[in-house]
C-alpha cells in the first residue's frame, strides 16, 4: 500500500465506489438482455457448405480484429481509419488502466517500458480525439448525425486523455508535472465516466458481443455471412 494525502485517499475512495455503482449497473443491463428469447430463424438454411449460424456469429463476433473485412476499412476512409480506430480504443483501455494501477500500484507506471506505452497510448488517444471532434464539426453529414450525447462524450473523452497524459507525466516526473493535483483531477473525472457512462451512447461497447452474435448467426443461417468475393463466390 503506498502512503497518499487525505485528498488524494479520498478521490480514491470515490474512484472505487464509481467503479462498484457502474458494476451494479452495467451486471442490471446484462440481465434484462438475457432475460430475452430469441426467436428461432425458421428460414432454411442458405448455403451449409459455405456458412451457418455458428460461423456466422463468430466471424460477427471477431469482425472488429479483421479490418479486412470491415466496409469502413474496404471503404475511401482506408486503413487509416481503422488505425485511428485502434489507437482511440486502446487510449481508453490504457487511460483506465492508468486511473486504477495509480491506486494501488503507481510504482509499476514507472517502468520505463509500461510508461512509455502508456504515454504513447494516451497522447495517440488525445490526438485521434480532436481529430473527431474537428471531423464531427467541419463534415456536413457528421453534423446531420450527431447528437448532443455525442459532443459532450467525446469533448470530455478528449479533456480526460490530455488529463491522462498529464497524470502519466506527474507519476514519471515529466513535463513539469509535478503537483499530485493532477492525479486527483485524473481520479475524479474518471470517476464522473464511471457513473456517466452507462448511461450515454458511450455505452455501446457492452451491447457489441450481443448485437454481433445475433446478427452474424442470423446471417450465417441464411449463408449470406461471411461475405464470399471473387472466385470463392
Amino acid at each position: 500500500m503506498h502512503d497518499v494525502s487525505p485528498a488524494l485517499h479520498t478521490a480514491e475512495i470515490i474512484h472505487w465506489i464509481a467503479l462498484a455503482v457502474m458494476a451494479v449497473v452495467y451486471s442490471l443491463r446484462i440481465r434484462w438482455l438475457l432475460s430475452f428469447n430469441l426467436a428461432r430463424d425458421r428460414s432454411v438454411p442458405g448455403n451449409p457448405a459455405q456458412s451457418n449460424a455458428k460461423k456466422g456469429a463468430r466471424h460477427s463476433l471477431f469482425n472488429v480484429a479483421m479490418p479486412w473485412s470491415m466496409e469502413s476499412t474496404r471503404s475511401r476512409k482506408g486503413f487509416g481509419f481503422y488505425l485511428s480506430f485502434v489507437v482511440f480504443h486502446l487510449g481508453v483501455v490504457a487511460g483506465i488502466a492508468l486511473a486504477f494501477v495509480s491506486t494501488i500500484a503507481p510504482d509499476v507506471l514507472r517502468i520505463p517500458a509500461v510508461a512509455t506505452t502508456m504515454l504513447a497510448l494516451i497522447v495517440g488517444a488525445f490526438l485521434v480525439a480532436l481529430y473527431r471532434i474537428a471531423r464531427r464539426l467541419l463534415r456536413p453529414l457528421m453534423r446531420l448525425i450527431s447528437t448532443p450525447d455525442d459532443y459532450f462524450s467525446l469533448i470530455m473523452l478528449t479533456v480526460w486523455f490530455g488529463l491522462g497524459a498529464c497524470t502519466q507525466a506527474h507519476l514519471i516526473g515529466a513535463w513539469g508535472m509535478t503537483s499530485e493535483a493532477i492525479l486527483i483531477a485524473y481520479l475524479y473525472l474518471t470517476s464522473f465516466f464511471l457513473l456517466y457512462v452507462p448511461f450515454s451512447k458511450i455505452s455501446h461497447y457492452l451491447y457489441y458481443p450481443f448485437t454481433r452474435i445475433y446478427i452474424g448467426r442470423a446471417l450465417g443461417h441464411r449463408g449470406s455471412y461471411p461475405v464470399v468475393r471473387g472466385e470463392e463466390a
